[in-house]
């Protein structure tokens, strides 16, 4: 791995993040929304993305399971999965971010110092932490995947909230009861901090 890493360089290219910044007349960054499954992540990040491009704001949703269909695949769930998912999730919307889009992620990154690595990849002022946060009680009512029940009878090891932690963010920019309000409250919540807090 060391070879590997050693023989390959970074290429910059002449059309800068700053450039699309400027064509697409927004800022670009990362919408990171973490939380419980059945929270609302999802729900959100698509209400969201809608709102955003009705403003014709350049938008893209990163889904925790989509990207478990396709890129992260061949990742299961124990912590050392759960991190190099986080990482590579922030790694491709670190691509995006550099092409001028804002990049929203839908991921349960149950870990603190996991979403802080993720953090740690964009520059100041481009990560907005959101806490989608919902009691258990409520996400295992709603149990739109049914996955609460199958961790129940002990088909699904390592589910977040009921065999695995989840650490809510200590500080994140946004909070959200997700329980208490709709998707569109909620989204719009989100769109209220980043016409207040970036150059969106």
């Amino acid at each position: 791995m060391t070879d590997q890493v050693n023989n390959v360089k970074w290429h910059s290219y002449t059309v800068t993040k700053e450039l699309y910044n400027r064509r697409f007349g927004h800022m670009s960054g990362v919408v990171w929304i973490t939380g419980l499954s059945g929270s609302g992540k999802s729900s959100i990040a698509n209400e969201l993305n809608t709102m955003l491009y009705e403003r014709q704001i350049h938008s893209v949703v990163l889904d925790g399971d989509n990207l478990r269909l396709g890129l992260n695949k061949d990742l299961g769930f124990s912590s050392e999965d759960r991190r190099e998912n986080v990482r590579r999730t922030a790694e491709a919307a670190k691509l995006f971010v550099q092409s001028g889009a804002l990049v929203i992620v839908a991921l349960v990154s149950p870990i603190e110092a996991d979403r802080a690595m993720a953090k740690a990849m964009f520059e100041e002022g481009e990560f907005v932490e959101v806490y989608a946060d919902c009691p258990i009680a409520v996400c295992e009512q709603r149990d739109p995947k049914g996955l609460y029940k199958k961790a129940r009878a002990q088909e699904i090891p390592h589910f977040t909230g009921i065999t695995a932690p989840y650490e809510p963010p200590s500080n994140p920019d946004i909070r959200l009861s997700s329980d208490l309000l709709s998707i569109k409250q909620a989204a719009g919540t989100i769109m209220y901090y980043l016409f207040e807090n970036t150059s969106v």
